[in-house]
C-alpha cells in the first residue's frame, strides 16, 4: 500500500484477507447513496470525461473530494460494462469518456434537454474574433515591413 495516500482505516488495521482482496480487485458489495450516485453522474455529465486512481484503500476521490473513491470506482465501473462509458487503465489509473449512448442514458437519468452537452463537447469560444480588424489599418510590424517611399 502507498504510504502517501489517506486511508479510511490504517494499514495495520486490516486483516491480511482484506488486503489480498483489496489487490486482487475482488467485488464486494458496495453500497452507494441515491444522493451520492447522483453527484457523480452530475459531474460526469458536466465534464465528460473522469479519471480514478485504483486505491480500494482511500478516502476521498481527486475531484469529488466528498465522496470515497471505491463508491465512485464502482459507479463508473457499473456505466462502462453498460457501455455507457469508455475505459482505458493505464499505471492504476482508470480513465473514463463518455460514449453517445452514455450522454443519451444521462439525460434520461438526470432529466436533462437535448440542448445540454458535456463540456468536452462544446466548442470554446475565443476572447476576440479572428477576423478583427487591427489597429494599424493593415500596416505589418515585421521585419519585412514596407513602406511607401514619397519620391
Amino acid at each position: 500500500l502507498a504510504q502517501g495516500s489517506s486511508y479510511c482505516v490504517p494499514p495495520y488495521l486490516l486483516l491480511q484477507s482484506d488486503l489480498i482482496s483489496a489487490r486482487e480487485g475482488s467485488s464486494k458489495m458496495v453500497l452507494i447513496p441515491k444522493k451520492t450516485r447522483r453527484q457523480i453522474l452530475e459531474h460526469l455529465f458536466k465534464e465528460g470525461v473522469m479519471v480514478v486512481k485504483k486505491d480500494y484503500q482511500a478516502c476521498k476521490h481527486n475531484e469529488l473530494e466528498d465522496i470515497p473513491n471505491i463508491q465512485v470506482m464502482m459507479v463508473l465501473r457499473s456505466l462502462a460494462s453498460r457501455n455507457y462509458l469508455s475505459e482505458i487503465y493505464s499505471w492504476r489509473w482508470h480513465y473514463y469518456t463518455l460514449t453517445n449512448e452514455g450522454i443519451e442514458y444521462l439525460r434520461e437519468v438526470l432529466h436533462l434537454p437535448a440542448q445540454v452537452f458535456p463540456s468536452t463537447l462544446t466548442k470554446q469560444r475565443p476572447t476576440r474574433p479572428a477576423l478583427a480588424p487591427s489597429d494599424e489599418g493593415g500596416k505589418g510590424k515585421g521585419k519585412g515591413k514596407w513602406e511607401k517611399s514619397e519620391d
